[in-house]
């Protein structure tokens, strides 16, 4: 069981995009943990070497999975979602507006490894990956990053943006007021370590509310968070700015 009570998981994989598990291991899995709700959030298709969904019609499927295991699992919550990828320097994603309302939850990631809606695009994301081994070029793009993201939250009605600043520079505090503005969680995120406390609480200053996200890819993941509440504890969060922790007045996304 979960140290402090997590009564939901809102960012996890599966086979269907590069996950090891099927959404019924995931579903199970989240039930072993005493978990409330499960939203299964694959892949969006622009991300390359196999890591997303083939296409959008792969959600169609994966609805069908959750409505069975909803049918054979009745005391937790299914939600069927998408980690969006955020395809261009002017925030477009890679799953249109007009497709949204097929999902119940939407999470949006700046993910280095995604095909480019453009080729201005396409070489931030370039220069990018190489950022990750040259600090100095990093540096160059933090304006850029932050506009595309910022772009991305005032232009699509997403729930929660997905481990924010992970291999990018970013400046966190003008994106956690964008993302208050527009009442879109911020992500701590338990598969990645690039977060500090300093972060959190920066963000958390500037008005943004918290996630806490496993981002597992492996069933046996699914609601891990026990790093993510010792994070939030040391920045000094306090419980009820994470809108999953049970606190005992629950609400859903």
């Amino acid at each position: 069981m979960i140290g402090l009570s997590i009564f939901a998981d809102y960012h996890t994989h599966t086979r269907h995009s590069h996950g090891h598990g099927t959404v019924e291991d995931n579903v199970r899995a989240a039930l072993d943990k005493g978990l409330k709700a499960i939203a299964i959030t694959d892949h969006g298709p622009a991300n390359l070497f196999g890591v997303g969904a083939r296409n959008l019609e792969v959600f169609r499927t994966i609805r069908q999975e959750i409505e069975v295991c909803q049918s054979k699992y009745p005391d937790i919550r299914i939600l069927m979602g998408v980690e969006a990828n955020i395809i261009s320097i002017d925030g477009s994603l890679d799953v249109p507006l007009d497709r949204f309302h097929e999902f119940d939850i939407i999470l949006a990631g700046f993910h280095l490894l995604v095909c480019p809606s453009d080729l201005p695009s396409g070489m931030v994301f370039a220069r990018n990956l190489l950022g990750r081994y040259l600090p100095k070029v990093g540096n160059t793009l933090r304006h850029i990053n932050t506009q595309a993201i910022i772009a991305a939250l005032n232009q699509n009605p997403i729930d929660i943006l997905t481990h924010p600043g992970l291999h990018v520079n970013i400046d966190t505090r003008a994106i956690a007021e964008a993302c208050a503005q527009r009442a879109t969680y911020m992500e701590i995120n338990t598969n990645h370590d690039h977060m500090e406390p300093a972060y959190v609480k920066i963000a958390f200053e500037a008005g943004a509310r918290f996630v806490i996200g496993s981002d597992a890819h492996q069933p046996h993941r699914v609601g891990d968070m026990e790093r993510g509440i010792q994070l939030a504890k040391t920045a000094g969060i306090p419980l009820t700015a994470i809108h999953n922790m049970n606190t005992g007045q629950e609400t859903w996304i």
